[in-house]
């Protein structure tokens, strides 16, 4: 059993895992800038080290800093939550160079996962579905312009080593390719360092579906169902809820099984996300997330399972606590991510707390760093809070999600609590007849008549 755990994160995620530690009887440590000094999980962790100052290269992206912390206080393994040095396959290696254990996938896992070329390649040798495209990366404008005419438009060109909506372009017609592909290079340069691209076939109306899948790391693993993560602004997901409304029990099943099979392979260690373009019924693989997801409260929810307990009991080289069997979805859950932003713009919104109260009652969980008197740093990701509702099914979740958002307060601050109030009173949030695309047209009406304002 591990004796002490290092977080290597902030916010929510880190009280998240501190509260898992403390459960299982294991000493946490918290690190921090110091502009989180006063953060909540600096209060909430048994021991707290400042790791720099507050920009996130200085501190919570600093590998050295982190290993120094886990040093001094002698944690024995970290977990890193998601963000930052999550997903850093550089990172885990180093980790492990010190005898400290990483609570996540192997540094191979990571790697492999983390180029999108190189992740789809994998997944299809592993039978996993993909959508139409390049074999590798498109090198040339000539090469995009071929490989295009055979797909068919429209394609969608996107960075190999993309992410958040970065190095992405769409190209409707031939006369589009040339100035997507170039203005996707130049992107992906500026973002990543890196302006390699690769061309897919762009669909038209899917769903994002994502298989929480976990593996022990020696050859055994389990599917937790789906995740419906569609209404996205940006390619940032806004709600996440589970089961999803169009996956039907035979189709779980039938993608499920595929996944978890996949990663059982490959020997997989942890929790993993598989994401998935859904279409007339088929699925085609977009990426593999190696961490934790910040909607994996929803997962927890109608399976009774707590993911983060997994992650560092199979760290520890225990085997999974429950067998695929033994998992059955119970009810609906949904999560919206409460940002600290002024609408209509969008444009983070830092400041002081006044005052903060989080909802209850039956079937509601609100994770948040949030306290009264809390001042919210300018220098991290907008996101304050995960308002989390079960119900007994769609409509009683959905109906527990309307109250609960009424008995949030945030005040000090704007938030996007007012687009999920808009939200619930549209008839295709309440039938769960959306798309990826959805969100993004709503929003351009809504806005137009001012209602962000």
């Amino acid at each position: 059993m591990f004796e002490k755990i290092l977080i290597a994160n902030r916010g929510e995620i880190a009280l998240r895992v501190i509260r898992a530690c403390r459960e299982m009887g294991i000493k946490s440590v918290a690190v921090h800038s110091t502009a989180d000094s006063d953060a909540m999980h600096v209060r909430m962790a048994d021991e707290a080290v400042c790791i720099g100052p507050p920009p996130s290269g200085q501190s919570y992206l600093s590998i050295p800093a982190i290993v120094s912390a886990c040093e001094i206080t002698g944690a024995d393994a970290i977990h890193p939550g998601y963000g930052f040095l999550s997903e850093n396959a550089n990172f885990v290696q180093i980790v492990e160079d010190h005898d400290i254990a990483f609570i996540g996938p192997t540094a191979e896992h990571i790697r492999i996962m983390g180029d999108k070329i190189t992740a789809k390649e994998t997944m299809k040798a592993l039978g996993v579905p993909c959508v139409p495209g390049s074999e590798g990366g498109v090198a040339d404008l000539e090469t995009a312009r071929r490989v295009a005419a055979e797909i068919g438009f429209p394609v969608i060109v996107k960075a190999t080593a993309g992410g958040g909506g970065r190095g992405m372009k769409l190209a409707r017609t031939a006369r589009e390719l040339d100035h997507a592909f170039q203005t996707a290079r130049s992107e992906a340069k500026g973002a990543f360092g890196n302006d390699e691209v690769y061309i897919e076939k762009y669909l038209g109306a899917p769903r994002h579906i994502e298989i929480q899948v976990f593996g022990d790391g020696k050859g055994n693993a389990v599917h937790l169902g789906e995740r419906d993560c569609s209404l996205q602004r940006r390619h940032q997901k806004v709600l996440e809820e589970a089961p999803g409304p169009t996956i039907d029990a035979d189709t779980r099943a039938r993608i499920g099984k595929v996944c978890a099979e996949a990663v059982a392979k490959i020997n997989y260690v942890g929790a993993g996300t598989i994401e998935f373009l859904y279409e007339n019924g088929e699925f085609f693989f977009i990426e593999m997330n190696t961490r934790l997801q910040v909607e994996h409260p929803v997962t927890e929810a109608i399976f009774g399972v707590d993911l983060v307990r997994e992650q560092i009991r199979v760290a520890e080289g225990y085997p999974l606590s429950f067998t695929q069997d033994e998992l059955a979805i119970n009810g609906h859950a949904i999560e919206v991510r409460i940002n600290a932003e002024k609408l209509p713009t969008f444009s983070p919104c830092p400041g002081r707390i006044t005052a903060f109260h989080a909802p209850g009652g039956l079937g509601v969980r609100m994770d948040s760093a949030l306290y009264d008197g809390y001042k919210i740093p300018p220098f991290y990701d907008s996101l304050i809070g995960k308002l989390i509702v079960h119900g007994r099914d769609r409509a009683e979740a959905l109906a527990r999600l309307d109250r609960a958002l009424g008995e949030l307060i945030v005040d000090g601050v704007d938030t996007t609590v007012p687009l999920f109030h808009a939200l619930l009173a549209e008839p295709e949030i309440q039938t769960g007849a959306y798309n990826i695309h959805w969100l993004e047209h709503w929003l351009e009406k809504w806005l137009d008549r001012g209602q962000g304002a």
